[in-house]
Order: C-alpha cells, then sequence, then structure tokens
C-alpha cells in the first residue's frame, strides 16, 4: 500500500525509509561492542532518569545490567519518589529534583542522556526540553496524548536529528527480529494484497479509590486513571497493537468510526473501559479494534495482537506469544518470549550503541507518532460515537487539559 500523504498533511512514514531504519538499527546488534569509538568504549554513558515511579525504577535496573550506563541525576514531582530512586541509583542528594520544575533542572547538569517516563502527556515536553539541552532521549510510549503533542514530539525528533541526537522510543514488538522480519515479508507482499485485519488490547483495569479527585496531586500520582494525562488506554496501553497493526500495513488511515464507554469500571478516573473501533485505510482496506481494561481473567493479565489477511495469506502476530504467516509463502517465525522485558533489552542496548556512534537518523520517531495519532482518531471516533477522518483529527489538533493547576512549579 502507499503512504496516505494527502490524507491529512500529517505524519507520514514511508515503507522504504522505515525498513531501512529497522535495518539498520538490527545491524548494530552485530555490531556490538567493536561499534565504541576510541576511549568511549570503556566509558560510562551518564543518565538522567525523569519519571520515578514504577516504571522508571524498573528499566532503571534494565539500564544497569545491559550496558555502559550510570545513573547521575532524576527528577519526579514528588520528592519522596526522587529520593527513593535516588537512594537506590546511588545519586547524590544535590541531584535528585522534584516539583514540575524538576525535569529542567535535571538538564541543567552534565550528563549525556536522559530516560523519560513520565506522564504520557508530560512526554512531548520533556522530549523537546532534553533535546534542547542537548541530551539524547531514550523515551516509554506513547509519545503524547493528543494531537499537539504528537506534533511537537515529530519536531523534537527532527531537532536531534539536526543536532546529532539520538531519540529512541521503546516499543518492544519493534525490537524483536521475529516482529521486523515478519513486517518486512508483509511489506515485500508474501500475504498478497491486504484485504482486512484485526487488532485488540485486552487487560484489567484499576480498582476502586474514594479519594477526592478535585486534588491535582492525586490526579498526578494516579495519572492512569485520567484521559487528559495518560490518553485514556486506547492511546497508554492500546498503542501496542494498533502500532503493530499499523506497522503491517505502512499507512495512516483515512478515517475511523467507534464506539466505547465505562460500564465495569470502578473508582476514581474518567477513562473508559471499552473501545470499539473500525479504521479504514487507503483501498478500502479495513481494521477492525477491539480493547477493555475490565478483568485480569486473560492469561498474563492482558493479550495485544495484531493481524492482517491478504489474498494469498495471513499474518499473526501476539505481544509475548507467536509471530507467524500462513500461506502461500509462509513463515514459521516463533515465540517472542517475554518481549516486554526483553523488547525494552533490546532497545536500552541498542540506545548505547547509536549514542557512542552518534547515528541520529532516529528511525522510531516517525512511525511512533503515526501510531500515537492512529489512537487518538479511534478515541475521538468513540468518544463522538460518530465517523473522524484524519484529515479532520489534524485541522482540528484538539489539545487535552491535564488540570495542573495548584501542583507545586
Amino acid at each position: 500500500m502507499k503512504d496516505n500523504a494527502d490524507a491529512g498533511g500529517g505524519v507520514s512514514v514511508g515503507r522504504r525509509g522505515f525498513i531501512s531504519g529497522v535495518a539498520g538499527l538490527a545491524a548494530f546488534n552485530i555490531m556490538r561492542p567493536a561499534v565504541a569509538l576510541g576511549t568511549e568504549q570503556n566509558s560510562k554513558i551518564e543518565l538522567g532518569m525523569i519519571g520515578c515511579g514504577g516504571r522508571g525504577t524498573w528499566i532503571a535496573s534494565l539500564f544497569n545490567e545491559n550496558g555502559p550506563y550510570q545513573f547521575v541525576a532524576c527528577a519526579d514531582y514528588f520528592p519522596a519518589r526522587a529520593a527513593k530512586f535516588g537512594e537506590k541509583f546511588s545519586i547524590p542528594e544535590d541531584r535528585r529534583f522534584s516539583t514540575m520544575s524538576g525535569a529542567k533542572r535535571l538538564l541543567e547538569g552534565k550528563l549525556d542522556a536522559v530516560v523519560i517516563e513520565s506522564p504520557p502527556f508530560l512526554h512531548p515536553e520533556h522530549a523537546a526540553d532534553s533535546v534542547a539541552a542537548g541530551k539524547h532521549v531514550f523515551v516509554a510510549k506513547p509519545i503524547a496524548v493528543d494531537v499537539p503533542g504528537c506534533l511537537a514530539f515529530a519536531e523534537a525528533g527532527k531537532r536531534a536529528t539536526e543536532k546529532g541526537l539520538v531519540l529512541l522510543v521503546d516499543f518492544q514488538a519493534r525490537a524483536n527480529p521475529l516482529f521486523r522480519e515478519a513486517a518486512k515479508r508483509v511489506q515485500n507482499g508474501d500475504i498478497g494484497k491486504l484485504v482486512c485485519g484485526e487488532a485488540f488490547n485486552h487487560a484489567g483495569g484499576a480498582g476502586p479509590v474514594d479519594v477526592d479527585d478535585s486534588d491535582p496531586e492525586f490526579r498526578l500520582q494516579r495519572w492512569g486513571r485520567y484521559r487528559a494525562m495518560s490518553g485514556d488506554f486506547i492511546t497508554e496501553q492500546a498503542v501496542h497493537a494498533l502500532d503493530m497493526a499499523t506497522w503491517f500495513v505502512d499507512c495512516e488511515p483515512l478515517e475511523a468510526e467507534g464506539r466505547g464507554g465505562r460500564k465495569a469500571r470502578l473508582g476514581k478516573g474518567d477513562n473508559y473501559d471499552h473501545f470499539s473501533v473500525r479504521y479504514v485505510f487507503p483501498d478500502d482496506v479495513l481494521l477492525t479494534f477491539s480493547g477493555t481494561q475490565v478483568t485480569r481473567a486473560m492469561p498474563g493479565g492482558y493479550e495485544i495482537a495484531a493481524r492482517w489477511f491478504g489474498s494469498r495469506g495471513f499474518v499473526d502476530t501476539l505481544y509475548n506469544g507467536p509471530v507467524s504467516i500462513r500461506g502461500d509463502m509462509p513463515y514459521r517465525g516463533g515465540e517472542t518470549g517475554n518481549l516486554y522485558t526483553e523488547g525494552a533489552v533490546a532497545n536500552i542496548r541498542d540506545f548505547a550503541d547509536l549514542v557512542r556512534a552518534r547515528e541520529a537518523s532516529n528511525p522510531t520517531v516517525a512511525p511512533s507518532v503515526r501510531s500515537t495519532l492512529v489512537t487518538i482518531l479511534g478515541r475521538m471516533a468513540a468518544y463522538r460515537r460518530s465517523a473522524v477522518t484524519w484529515k479532520q483529527m489534524m485541522e482540528e489538533k484538539e489539545r487535552l487539559d491535564p488540570g495542573l493547576k495548584g501542583l507545586k512549579a
């Protein structure tokens, strides 16, 4: 399929460019560790962590275990989190920052790169500020929660490349060789002309909390419950499934229509607990998406998958499961294993190689922006209970207000 470059005046990434970028990242896996140059081979990459919660602490340990890294600074709105993180990773007390300005103060100090694990609505600002400060960036998904945020992140990616800085988005499926091979084969036509596809993301929901959520610090601490901070779960969580799906079709949809609501979710917050969206791609290729945050009855607590059916076969991919192609040109593939951890580790290792080589083509940026915009299109359609076109979404540039008044500057 061709890129839908004229559909929304938005962000596109070409098939050839994306495959070459993936090939470039794969080459770094083969080159390790000889890619390091001169005295840099034995030096540490000094890191700052922005966002010291559960995932930030978890992934910081992976950085220490899987590369030449040392955390030298950290920032989190909540002082207790920054202090706990600093103790765990032996960061001096005067380089543990808090409040909303903590990230900016962290960037004023000496360090090579930052790891951004803050709430998603802050990712565009934190990425842009980090690039402006001359730091390499490793950032969690999603890259934003609304269209202005996506555009700002895309601009940060452009600036990073111009300045020779690495900006890597941590989508685990894209780091997996089975997914990469399957995507390459589909884009090369191994399953024939695409007909239709499906994607889903089903997981558990948040439990009840009765605290008054008019307190902005309560909302920030539990940002995953609030659509303006998380983008709702279709953006914050289901971006994995929709990223996998758009990777294979390699273009943005023309429009989406959907439904959703909040039937079983308990406690504070305004996120939905279910979405059902139909996307229409060029050539009338359809993708159906369903997502829930209701029950943890699924094995492992969640299921994430994407499938495409073509005129000569179909590709079947499951996050933390099998990847294969069946049809005229089969691909046996295999099991991805613990993709959540192993994909992050692969990206962490790639990041070190890219930073040391200063290879700043940053091929993960454009597809990450696109897949995030796909989730936003589906969210808009479900909220409005009507069809929304890509062009309409990009022209409206709807901005979500996280309600930060009252937070400590």
